[in-house]
């Protein structure tokens, strides 16, 4: 069953067809991964999904539900949590604040709570202190959640943002290069996250270029060249199929 569906989306700029005429699904309960070579439009295509930017044409579908052209908060309340490329973080929070922000804007409470620090809203804020962080704890960075988000390594960092996209239990989760730039001993901590979502009743649908990560964490790959899908299956079909190789690296490979 698709829990994400995309019809015929396409997004132009200038006369750039960044999304082509694009149609593809995610499978719920799935890990699903999206490369290309760079230009290919994965981003763009992340950031038509989560409303940051208005399709030329085509539809989104998630869980049977058209969000095309809903507002990126709107999004987030459907159950569709993300990362970017760069890490978002707040340099100068500490590392469990910057986990608790998202959960701030969480639950029914009232600005007047929020203003007179009303006894639901304390149990509310330490409710999201402890689930920031057993969070941290999972991954072995509870030590680090007083510290300020500077302080942290790129792949802590990068690894804090994933968590804080977690923190907001999305349905859908979708990672943009999450390893990209970190460090080889960082990669497997990262890569443990991603395939404990499907556990979770989660979906993951992920953009990277690190093809050993793909490899190991996907079920289901789609490769898209010039805003359209060249490619979709396992893992091992995308990795031995030819057009993809010519994508990639400009040349056919040898038959075995």
């Amino acid at each position: 069953m698709a829990l994400l569906q995309i019809e015929n989306l396409s997004r132009n700029f200038d006369g750039v067809k960044a999304v082509d005429d694009l149609s593809l699904s995610v499978e719920k309960g799935s890990v699903t991964a999206l490369i290309g070579p760079n230009g290919a439009g994965k981003t763009t295509l992340f950031n038509l999904i989560t409303g940051f930017m208005r399709p030329t044409s085509g539809n989104v579908t998630f869980d049977g539900k058209e969000i095309t052209r809903l507002s990126p908060h709107r999004i987030v309340s459907q159950g569709i949590g993300r990362t970017f490329q760069t890490v978002r973080l707040f340099p100068k929070m500490t590392v469990l604040d910057n986990l608790m922000l998202p959960l701030s804007g969480t639950g029914e409470e009232g600005l007047f709570a929020a203003l007179t620090g009303s006894a639901a809203m304390r149990r509310k804020e330490e409710t999201n202190r402890e689930k920031a962080a057993k969070l941290l704890e999972s991954v072995g960075l509870a030590h680090k959640g007083n510290d300020d988000a500077e302080t942290l390594s790129f792949g802590q960092r990068r690894l804090v943002e994933i968590l804080r996209t977690l923190a907001l239990e999305p349905r859908l989760c979708l990672f943009d290069e999450p390893v990209s730039g970190v460090f080889p001993e960082m990669i497997p901590t990262i890569l443990k996250v991603i395939q404990e979502q499907k556990a979770h009743g989660r979906t993951v649908f992920f953009i990277e270029h690190n093809m050993e990560t793909v490899r190991e964490a996907a079920d289901r790959v789609i490769v898209l060249h010039h805003g359209r899908k060249l490619a979709e299956g396992t893992p091992a079909e995308i990795f031995n199929h030819a057009g993809v190789h010519e994508a990639y690296f400009g040349r056919r490979r040898n038959a075995p």
